[in-house]
């Protein structure tokens, strides 16, 4: 794609398109000549026996709008990027427009968010304008991914439960939500052993919960488990630090059972959430934070 933004096309762009607007105008010239071409005025056509083709001029109106629009088009090409390369007078871009309207909107809003930005989030989850701007920042910025009642799918964490992979204070949200977070579990079936030795790692996993297992399979995996404890801990309760899951409770984000888990082990997983702070103020990003938190408490504490 990289081919379409050098100096060639940008030539290409400015030449096809001035060529188009004196071709207009040529077509407008030579449509516009009338030439007597019969006594009755009309071409010398004639169709079904009475049906006669007609000579005459367009309208006035019509060219008239014709030229109008010739006339605006070169003046906007003037004034606004249209020709290749060329920025145009007013050197106006989507960018600086967007980047302007957002300015206004937070410029606009900051008072209201000067009320929250000092706020923890116990007192800030009270404030019902606080969790309704929240509601609605989430919905615009968030829902795609975790759903509109923010319980996630499958590889999309659920955000009303109590289990968070990076923590779950409002510091440690607004830092997820400010930087992004990448997950990223290496292939580790090569580092367990064999098939044998993943399935009996699964079923070990699936111990650590109370989740249905093999009981044999799952002691015979117990000591293999020592190459997943660097992240997982030598329990298997996670690490906020890392964002490595807990494995003993049964909250599975990637699916449950022997062969999801045997699937993660030896092709690991890799998950992205994007950075948020280019679309979101520190201050908006404070009460989105708010919000999120307030959803995993065990009954929120604002009244909706």
């Amino acid at each position: 794609m990289s081919d379409f933004f050098n100096n060639g096309w940008a030539l290409f762009v400015s030449v096809a398109t001035i060529v188009s607007l004196v071709l207009c105008l040529v077509l407008l010239a030579i449509a516009s000549k009338r030439k007597v071409m019969a006594e009755d005025n009309s071409t010398g056509h004639v169709w079904d026996e009475d049906l006669r083709e007609m000579n005459n001029p367009l309208p006035r109106w019509w060219v008239g709008l014709f030229i109008i629009t010739v006339v605006f088009a070169v003046v906007y090409l003037a004034l606004y990027p249209g020709l290749g390369s060329n920025a145009g007078a007013l050197k106006w871009t989507s960018q600086n427009q967007y980047e302007s309207e957002m300015a206004k909107a937070r410029a606009a809003m900051a008072p209201v968010y000067a009320r929250f930005v000092s706020m923890p989030a116990e007192q800030l989850a009270k404030e019902t304008q606080a969790m309704a701007i929240g509601e609605r920042l989430f919905a615009n910025n968030c829902a795609g991914c975790h759903g509109s009642d923010a319980r996630g799918s499958k590889g999309f964490p659920n955000l009303t439960d109590n289990d968070w992979l990076y923590g779950g204070s409002l510091e440690q949200i607004k830092e997820s939500i400010t930087a992004g977070r990448a997950g990223n579990m290496p292939p580790m079936g090569a580092a367990v052993g064999t098939a044998e030795d993943v399935k009996n790692v699964a079923h070990y996993v699936l111990s650590l919960s109370a989740s249905p297992h093999d009981s044999v399979s799952a002691q015979l995996g117990k000591a293999k488990f020592a190459t997943c404890a660097a992240c997982h801990g030598p329990e298997g309760k996670g690490n906020h630090a890392l964002g490595a899951p807990n494995l003993t409770d049964k909250i599975w984000l990637h699916g449950w059972g022997e062969q999801a888990i045997v699937n993660i082990i030896n092709n690991g997983r890799v998950n992205v959430m994007p950075r948020q702070d280019r679309l979101l103020s520190p201050e908006q990003i404070h009460v989105l934070g708010g919000y999120v938190w307030n959803l995993s408490q065990t009954s929120t504490v604002a009244t909706k």
